[in-house]
């Protein structure tokens, strides 16, 4: 158990935009609302999953909708509360802490919020280790667990419950929700006890994106070439650097869909690559041969400051490094790969583990 403050916050969401692979909406947008929060309600309790009693009940709390939207319909203090006091009416519990439902960009963050606002705990564990753009994409369902019931709110104050017969199917509809509650909406879902919690989630994640943050700081202020560095401590793999010469980017059915194109610079001048994106980089190709697929991590750098890149603040001209981080290993099983793999979002091709990879 220990308290996060606005220090805290600050390396958290420097390290959470590098876990988001791209997604997980704006973490500056959360670093200030986070920041904000503590400094006028005081320091949030980070409770690890063990120190959770088994028979509490916990819930998570993001944003949903398209890095697009979210990143001009910043969620409201009465959304994010009206959510979590949503799912509390209609489940008749009361929660002892909140937790992220992904550990990437804004959703890492807004539990922060929450917490402060509420002066209910935060537990340091999430359900990808990453970003990914779906509601089913967490290793919660790899176990049996689902997100209903589901509470969905916008900056209007609609909320509504979902009760889908599977996760699958509270994201399809959500979805469609979506459309008509302005394209961003906060949600609150997978509510479980702490047995569940402790089994099911990945533990230390907001701890891991809080020493990638102090990293980048570190380094920064030390000259060392941050790119380097951030590979090394988490026995990640350089897989190209370069210049965007290419960038599309459409917003369809709540997420954003795209691909990068590059032209290499420093040690990769002369050769191409391509990075496509659903909300978050899911495959990594140099040349002609590809280099990292989904579930791994792919994530992009500013080429000079190693500060993280999202999907939506990518730029024709960037100077960019791509790094690959091996995923947490429930998602490199069959049942995992069947969730998030690349032919589940479309692409011909089995996934395969990074090469080089030094362990994660």
């Amino acid at each position: 158990m220990r308290k996060i403050g606005k220090d805290e916050i600050e390396n958290i969401a420097l390290g959470a935009a590098v876990l988001g692979t791209g997604g997980g909406g704006d973490p500056y947008v959360g670093k200030l609302m986070a920041q904000l929060a503590v400094e006028k309600y005081g320091p949030v309790t980070l409770l690890s999953p063990e120190e959770v009693d088994d028979d509490a009940w916990v819930v998570s709390i993001s944003g949903m909708g398209a890095p697009s939207v979210t990143v001009e319909k910043v969620p409201s203090t009465n959304e994010i509360t009206g959510t979590f006091e949503a799912i509390q009416k209609y489940a008749g519990k009361d929660f002892a802490a909140v937790y992220p439902y992904e550990v990437g960009g804004l959703n890492s963050l807004i539990p922060i919020v929450l917490g402060a606002l509420k002066g209910i705990p935060v537990v340091d564990v999430d359900g990808m280790g990453r970003a990914f753009p779906e509601v089913q994409m967490v290793t919660f369902c790899l176990d049996g667990l689902q997100s209903a019931p589901m509470a969905m709110s916008d900056d209007k104050g609609n909320s509504l419950i979902l009760n889908g017969i599977d996760s699958v199917w509270n994201e399809r509809i959500g979805r469609q929700a979506l459309d008509v509650m302005g394209g961003s909406v906060t949600v609150c879902d997978f509510m479980m006890q702490g047995r569940d919690l402790k089994r099911a989630g990945i533990h230390g994640t907001l701890t891991l994106a809080e020493n990638i943050g102090k990293t980048i700081h570190e380094v920064r202020h030390v000259g060392e070439n941050p790119v380097q560095a951030l590979v090394k401590k988490l026995g990640g793999v350089h897989l190209f650097s370069g210049k965007v010469t290419h960038l599309e980017r459409r917003t369809t059915e709540g997420v954003a869909k795209g691909e990068v194109k590059l032209d290499g610079i420093d040690q990769y001048l002369g050769q191409t690559a391509r990075l496509d994106f659903k909300n978050e980089f899911l495959i990594a190709t140099v040349g002609e041969e590809v280099v990292a697929t989904t579930p791994d991590l792919i994530s992009v750098l500013d080429f000079e400051t190693g500060l993280p890149i999202t999907t939506e603040g990518l730029r024709y001209g960037n100077r960019i490094a791509v790094i690959g981080l091996s995923c947490n290993e429930k998602w490199r099983t069959e049942k995992g790969i069947e969730t998030v793999g690349p032919r589940y979002f479309g692409y011909d091709l089995d996934y395969r583990p990074l090469k080089g990879e030094t362990g994660a």
